[in-house]
């Protein structure tokens, strides 16, 4: 492992680069950087308080909660524990029937049964695997001007869906990713998961994307998504200069993108023979024109040069379709790029060579940089970022899985772990749950059980708590559940399931649905905007619709889905008019509700009392009380069945989990 490599004395002293800088103490106290800890779980005398710490994470919730004066809320309801769980593990409500299931076992390990059952369900994969396409800031176009399509970057979603079903070991799913290409060359899985070496987005001028300053910011990109996503620092805040607040060195920043210096992207058609020979019969000629163009740009005048660039892209709108690829990486060991320390991070400012090295406050002082001729750079990236003793890698999963079952995060900056992040609200129970994970051999699935199977998950929402509410109103503390709204892809899952038009087709190539031409012809190429003619398609799961960086979906964009150009650590959870407008007058939300209308009129009959309850049932995962039965019937004598399934799909007990 390279944690051991860089520990061994002779080869320290046999470096012939060995003085790269010292820490100051101070440095490296601080808490992301020192090694995780073994903390013992809390222990209570009160008979009530040892009921209640029925799991080590429990224990721990409690003894930070006890130094406040503070106590846990009640247990939610069974019909408010089901939906929240369903939705939790799967982006998508429970039947009545799934409701009324659980409500009706009695027996004492009904709900641990509930969580294995829905941890196996083929949803949990689509669900979680968007948290960390999220992470990744994945998408199918390049973005900036051209937002070229990318084919096949389908796969990788596909990719990260599979592992999280399949609960792929957090280290192995993160080796795949850094360097598939290198550990199992021939294997399409990890040829597909090396692809998350291309997902930043990428500039291309006109055809000269080779530049060097092209390859710099693909560099950049490869580089600061290891610090965003796998190490929770900033790690892009050392390209133009040491970091302001962390101990990261601006050589540390170079050192770690020194380990992609080979790597270039690759194609790796999966077509016939005859298939690809077809393509190259079309493309070759448009290819040489172009490069006869391009030569042709030396030594030319403004307007030359632009009516050059013209024809340029008009052959590349006359390229034949891409063939059905696999989008990975491969080393190109002869034309590395070479790596320079630059000044302000711009690739003309080249100052000292440097070579492959992880993070320096985590290495003794003057630990050397990696010998140069590593045929498998990454794979040595990977090896220290998932070395178990790296303090860093385990912690920062464990607290996005926290994050995403409670809302925030024991760090509540879920991709900043320096000083300026915020500092963890239970530093112990963090490591705790960080040995875990590291000894169940990364498994995400336990991590699940451990959270899902606590009091403290189990607390109701909507526990009125004055004293509780001032001392620690973020709820950092989880002195209740934090309600939250569900996210953009959930309300528009949701509203399929409901309306029963859900279409569970899962995986292959991503799918646009019609949008106002207004939108499509803002486009470059409007053109690229081509939804399918299979009407059906439409109604896949969010996860599947094509993740276009210039072209957001309306419904998605004000429901606060991310911007696919930086990581995203945390979904915003915003509240304006407009997610009104869109609820009330939107093309999702009406058609939706027509089919909810059709729907309550087959399942429930003409009976209005019969239609109200199951409106309910289906949206709220509950029967009306008595106040809502009578306003509901109020409501259906003086308007039409379809705008009472509209007001159902806006109803706050629709769009939040308790």
């Amino acid at each position: 492992m390279l944690s051991v490599m860089w520990m061994v004395p002779g080869l320290l002293l046999a470096a012939p680069n060995a003085p790269l800088g010292t820490y100051k103490p101070a440095e490296r106290r601080h808490w992301a950087f020192v090694k995780r800890a073994q903390p013992e779980v809390p222990k209570f005398t009160a008979s009530a308080d040892r009921a209640w710490a029925r799991t080590p994470i429990d224990a721990f919730i409690l003894a930070q909660l006890k130094k406040e004066n503070l106590r846990p809320s009640p247990e939610s309801s069974r019909s408010t524990l089901v939906r929240r769980l369903y939705f939790d593990l799967t982006g998508l409500p429970p039947t009545p029937a799934e409701i009324e299931q659980y409500i009706a076992d009695k027996h004492p390990n009904s709900y641990a049964k509930m969580v294995d059952r829905l941890l196996d369900s083929p949803h949990y994969g689509e669900r979680w695997g968007q948290h960390w396409l999220d992470v990744v800031r994945f998408a199918e176009t390049d973005g900036f001007e051209y937002d070229t399509h990318r084919k096949d970057a389908w796969r990788y979603r596909d990719y990260v869906i599979r592992a999280f079903q399949n609960d792929k070991p957090f280290n192995r799913f993160v080796t795949e990713q850094l360097a598939g290409d290198e550990i199992a060359p021939l294997e399409d899985e990890t040829l597909i998961a090396a692809g998350f070496n291309r997902l930043g987005p990428l500039r291309k001028n006109a055809g000269n994307q080779e530049v060097a300053s092209s390859r710099n910011e693909v560099l950049t990109e490869m580089t600061n998504v290891v610090g965003s996503a796998l190490l929770g620092v900033t790690l892009g805040c050392a390209r133009c200069h040491d970091h302001k607040f962390d101990p990261i060195r601006q050589s540390d920043y170079y050192r770690i993108q020194a380990f992609f210096a080979a790597a270039q992207d690759k194609d790796l058609p999966r077509a016939t023979v005859e298939e690809q020979a077809a393509w190259k019969a079309k493309a070759e000629p448009i290819e040489t024109e172009l490069k006869k163009l391009k030569s042709s740009m030396r030594g030319t005048t403004p307007d030359q040069r632009q009516e050059i660039l013209k024809k340029m892209e008009e052959l590349q709108e006359a390229m034949p379709e891409p063939i059905p690829a696999v989008q990975s990486v491969a080393n190109d060991m002869e034309n590395k790029s070479p790596i320079h320390i630059l000044a302000r991070g711009e690739y003309q400012n080249k100052g000292a060579a440097v070579g492959m090295r992880p993070l320096g406050i985590l290495l003794p002082d003057a630990a050397p940089e990696l010998p140069q001729d590593l045929q498998h750079p990454r794979a040595e990236l990977a090896k220290w970022v998932t070395d178990p003793d790296n303090p860093l890698t385990a912690r920062v999963m464990v607290n996005r899985i926290w994050q995403y079952h409670f809302g925030r995060g024991i760090v509540g900056t879920a991709n900043d772990f320096g000083r300026m992040g915020t500092r963890p609200s239970h530093p112990e129970l963090l490591d705790y749950l960080a040995n875990e994970f590291v000894a169940s051999g990364f498994s995400v699935k336990h991590i699940h059980r451990m959270i899902l199977n606590t009091n403290s998950y189990r607390q109701a929402s909507s526990t009125v708590n004055a004293v509780a509410a001032e001392k620690d109103p973020e709820n950092a503390l989880l002195w209740k559940f934090s309600r939250r709204r569900l996210d953009a892809e959930e309300i528009r899952d949701a509203m399929l399931a409901v309306s029963g038009k859900l279409n569970s087709k899962a995986g292959g190539p991503s799918v646009m649905i019609p949008l106002d031409k207004g939108l499509v012809n803002a486009l470059y190429k409007p053109s690229q905007w081509t939804p399918p003619k299979d009407v059906s398609e439409y109604n896949r799961r969010s996860i599947y619709l094509i993740a276009k960086r210039n072209l957001h979906l309306p419904f998605m964009e004000v429901f606060d889905a991310p911007d696919l150009l930086t990581s995203c650590q945390r979904r915003a959870t915003s509240t304006h008019a407009p997610q009104a407008l869109e609820l009330l007058n939107g093309d999702i939300s009406n058609q939706q509700a027509e089919a909810l209308m059709t729907r309550l009129a087959t399942e429930a009959g003409p009976d209005p009392r019969k239609q109200v309850d199951l409106a309910y049932r289906l949206v709220s995962g509950r029967a009306p009380n008595p106040k809502e039965l009578a306003q509901s019937l109020a409501f259906l004598k003086t308007q039409s069945r379809r705008e009472f399934a509209l007001a159902m799909l806006n109803l706050n007990a629709f769009l939040y989990v308790n």
